[in-house]
């Protein structure tokens, strides 16, 4: 096998992009998270702030009437019918390129789902319970117990939405992944060497 492909699922809060570059170093990989919009905006020529402004949201655009003409390129919105549904397959396309061209980790985006059809795949989904997730998010937010919680509940809405819509299977579902785990037993370090672990075993490294 020429080079693997890891795809990893996450809950807000579980660590799952620590967990994901952690990855990414065990085996040599590249990682891609906010990077695919900077790899779509090149494949499409629309600017990257267009990517992150509807980044894993389902339908057409939020932004599409408040963005600036300076993000498009030659272009008039009205005429090009440019939909939410064309920002998918643009990062589809950043997905398969840069998955033919070596080992790589991709977090959320529905790569699984884009790569489905590829043997050297393996997806994860990263979970935990809400107490870790609560606690996670009242420091990196500096937001009170309450607030994170809100704030957790508001962006899995959207990114279980966003998964549902584009893959036609259930976003944290077991039967949606190869592996699905729960970081608030191990604690992150852990859960990433039984992850790693797994993964060679999978692909008998």
């Amino acid at each position: 096998m020429s080079h693997i492909i890891i795809c990893v699922g996450r809950q807000l809060g579980s660590g799952g992009h620590d967990i994901a570059r952690m990855l990414a170093l065990d085996f040599g990989a590249k990682y891609y998270d906010r990077e695919l919009m900077n790899l779509a905006a090149k494949e499409s020529g629309f600017s990257e702030k267009f990517f992150e402004q509807n980044d894993e949201q389902r339908g057409l655009f939020r932004s599409l009437f408040h963005v600036r003409t300076s993000h498009v390129p030659d272009s008039n919105l009205y005429q090009n019918n440019f939909s939410q549904e064309s920002l998918f397959k643009f990062q589809s396309d950043a997905i398969l390129k840069a998955a033919s061209q070596g080992s790589c980790v991709f977090v959320g985006r529905c790569a699984d789902y884009v790569l489905r059809e590829q043997k050297n795949v393996v997806s994860v989904f990263i979970t935990a319970s809400m107490d870790f997730r609560v606690q996670q998010i009242m420091a990196k937010q500096q937001l009170d117990r309450i607030a994170a919680q809100k704030f957790i509940q508001q962006c899995e809405g959207k990114r279980a939405a966003y998964y549902n819509y584009y893959t036609g299977k259930k976003w944290g579902a077991a039967e949606s992944y190869d592996l699905c785990i729960d970081t608030s037993v191990l604690g992150i370090q852990s859960t990433e060497k039984l992850i790693a672990d797994f993964i060679r075993k999978r692909f008998m490294l």
